[in-house]
């Protein structure tokens, strides 16, 4: 595990240091171009944490970057998003030959977006907390699309900075936003197998789970527990079984424990309060209350019906 600390990255003129460009045209918002970055790793290691959003699309990257366990050699449209207070760590892996490398990497400091809508709203993008091996594949004519969008904003900041600079530059990026969101809606739709083995696996967790005494013993598992296991995201993992069953992974964890209680209320006759605690409820009226808001009848009720 590498020991190098994370560089904080507080400003876009921090960003431009950090890859050894020139200052920034706007203190609050930059469309860097990929190709003249030139950050000095140490160890081929670089490590940063920023206080800004950052949205990239890259191609043709010379060389592989590693994030986390896995490699990206970005030979195809990638769009990636960070929200301020993400650490990004990235390992340059040199390989003997490759293409230009191009791209963008938009940077917004969150005091660009005060005083308008997008200040609140950015928060419903889900995606801005994804992680990079969760990526956004683009297909040429998306790919187009954001370029489009990315090209608009520079030149308003560039040129035509007066009264109503700020608020096109946001109605820009919140149509980049949205764009991206529906791009992910159909990487969802045209990933299905993959996404199903993704269900698969959370509800054999779920099930080894509850079928583990030391497991429940630890408390309820959580969605950051899920997740973490899972080797996604919170956001992604939510994100990829709503696309596929209209639920969250906390609906899906509320589902598999309210089965598991029916279970046991039905064909045991363990106490409500001893079902309450094998399944990892501290308090056996969290228990109930839950169960009376999932089935609109309290334990109790459930087991009368089957006597």
């Amino acid at each position: 595990m590498s020991s190098t600390i994370p560089t904080r990255l507080k400003t876009i003129s921090d960003l431009h240091r950090f890859n050894n460009m020139s200052p920034p045209e706007h203190p609050l918002i930059s469309l860097i171009d990929y190709s003249k970055i030139n950050p000095t790793p140490e160890d081929n290691e670089l490590k940063w944490v920023q206080e800004f959003y950052t949205i990239s699309i890259k191609r043709n990257v010379i060389g592989k970057y590693r994030y986390g366990q896995q490699t990206y050699d970005f030979d195809e449209g990638l769009m990636t998003f960070f929200s301020p207070e993400q650490v990004i760590s990235v390992k340059l892996i040199p390989e003997e030959a490759g293409n230009s490398p191009s791209g963008f990497i938009l940077a917004i400091h969150p005091d660009f977006l005060f005083g308008t809508s997008l200040a609140t709203n950015i928060k419903k993008y889900s995606f801005l907390n994804y992680s990079v091996r969760e990526a956004l594949f683009l297909s040429e004519k998306e790919e187009h699309t954001v370029n489009e969008i990315l090209h608009h904003i520079m030149t308003e900041y560039q040129t035509n900075l007066d009264q109503f600079s700020q608020q096109i530059i946001i109605s820009q990026l919140e149509l980049l936003l949205n764009y991206a969101e529906r791009f992910y809606q159909r990487q969802f739709l045209t990933r299905k197998i993959s996404s199903h083995q993704i269900l698969d696996q959370l509800e054999k967790i779920l099930d080894d789970y509850f079928n583990n005494d030391d497991g429940v013993n630890g408390g309820l598992p959580s969605v950051q527990d899920i997740a973490q296991i899972m080797n996604f995201t919170p956001d992604y993992l939510s994100s990829v079984l709503k696309s596929l069953t209209g639920q969250t992974t906390q609906q899906h964890i509320h589902h598999k424990l309210i089965e598991r209680a029916k279970m046991k209320l039905s064909t045991t006759t363990l106490s409500v309060s001893e079902i309450a605690y094998g399944l990892g409820f501290e308090h056996s009226q969290s228990f109930s209350k839950l169960f009376k808001s999932k089935t609109q009848q309290t334990p109790k009720e459930f087991r009368t019906s089957f006597n």
